[in-house]
């Protein structure tokens, strides 16, 4: 294992007191305060003469399956594109999601379905848990390969509680209409993550700039996460809408929006491609780039719809690569900066949280952040296979300085 002793010891305790401590914390709040709703719970059900057929399992279920399997599988495969962070990239997207999950569904129940002295969850429960967890992987990517996984579960701790809150503002106390979650889920996570790229930068991050690039392999599997994305969005979009013709045109226009921004897309990468090629990780980027902006114009026709989202595709593919010379280069790398293109859209969410006070909890010394000369890089938190043996893998250096916040 790459690293110190010191170093090496405090990992071995950190990451496992956290998450124990987290699960077990959750644990018992579920205990004392989660209880099925009339919708689950069989004796409340039946008692209401229902029958099983009108269960709102069989209208939502399906739905949910399809932002679970972007939460996990879309979201974890289109952030291994960094050529040495895989494994982290899926790992922690793993690891993040499955607490955020537990944690906004007390979140998010104390603030919306507290009756009687508990949280009453449902399947409606569960899509919006991980609404909140795609707003924390947003963020996730704002960061990565900047952190370690201490300081990632406590950046969801603390952005769950911010989340609630803002979606408590917006739709609640404001009575905003935010089909699809461009407000509550796509800026306010991006925003949440560059505040939070800005807060951790250090002026010797450019020692690991060079493990920034992507290989054949990587941009593979980050299009493989991307088409995930792109083919579950309508479901994203439609799932919490309301049952009947609403959820039906928001899936039918999601669904055009995409097919049409695709065709934009790959037209002004050949164009501004070097020697017409087009570029994967642009695609990437802007093919699935319209499924968070699809619901700001929810009410036009289809055609009118298509054409609206080639444009703005046109505008968001365009500056990928070269609005990186333009933005402040030292908080921000090109991973944060495409996933400001993609879910910020240049737009802000009523209430975006200011960050640095309890973002300062992040710079910590204590916790395990990795050293300046090795971000982007697996073997600072996970055993790689062949890290010893395979020579094309230069094996991490214990004597590169290790400057830390």
């Amino acid at each position: 294992m790459a690293g110190s002793p010191s170093r090496a010891a405090g990992r071995r305790l950190q990451l496992p007191l956290l998450c124990l401590f987290l699960q077990g914390a959750t644990a018992v709040l579920f205990a004392v305060f989660v209880r099925y709703n009339h919708k689950t719970d069989a004796a409340l059900w039946h008692r209401s003469n229902h029958s099983n057929a009108d269960n709102e399992f069989y209208f939502r279920y399906p739905s949910f399956q399809d932002v679970h399997a972007m939460v996990f599988v879309g979201f974890g495969f289109l952030m291994v594109f960094l050529q040495r962070y895989g494994f982290s990239s899926v790992g922690f997207t793993f690891l993040l999601a499955a607490f955020a999950l537990q944690w906004s569904t007390l979140v998010q129940g104390f603030l919306h379905s507290f009756h009687g002295g508990h949280i009453h969850v449902g399947v409606e429960s569960m899509i919006n848990a991980d609404f909140c967890a795609g707003a924390v992987l947003i963020s996730f990517g704002a960061v990565l390969g900047k952190t370690g996984p201490t300081q990632l579960l406590l950046m969801a701790l603390l952005e769950v509680v911010l989340f609630g809150i803002n979606e408590f503002v917006l739709l609640h106390l404001l009575g905003v209409r935010d089909a699809g979650g461009s407000m509550t889920i796509h800026t306010f996570g991006a925003y949440f993550g560059l505040v939070l790229s800005r807060v951790l930068y250090r002026p010797q991050l450019e020692k690991s700039k060079h493990r920034q690039g992507s290989v054949y392999h990587s941009d593979l599997f980050a299009m493989i996460g991307t088409i995930f994305l792109w083919i579950f969005w309508p479901s994203f979009n439609a799932a919490l809408t309301a049952l009947g013709a609403g959820q039906h045109r928001t899936a039918l226009n999601t669904y055009y929006s995409l097919a049409a921004s695709t065709l934009g897309t790959f037209a002004l990468s050949a164009l501004v491609g070097e020697d017409g090629r087009l570029d994967m990780p642009g695609e990437c980027v802007s093919t699935h780039s319209r499924g968070p902006a699809q619901c700001h114009v929810t009410g036009h026709a289809p055609a009118l719809r298509a054409v609206c989202h080639t444009d703005v595709c046109l505008c968001g593919r365009g500056p990928w690569r070269h609005h990186i010379g333009l933005m402040p280069p030292r908080p921000l790398c090109p991973v944060a900066l495409g996933g400001t293109l993609l879910h910020g859209g240049g737009q802000r969410s009523l209430t975006d949280p200011p960050l640095p006070p309890p973002g300062l909890l992040l710079k910590l010394p204590f916790l395990d952040s990795p050293p300046d000369s090795q971000h982007y890089e697996d073997q600072v938190h996970w055993q790689v296979p062949g890290e010893h043996e395979d020579k094309a893998q230069r094996p991490l250096r214990v004597e590169e300085a290790d400057t830390q916040a």
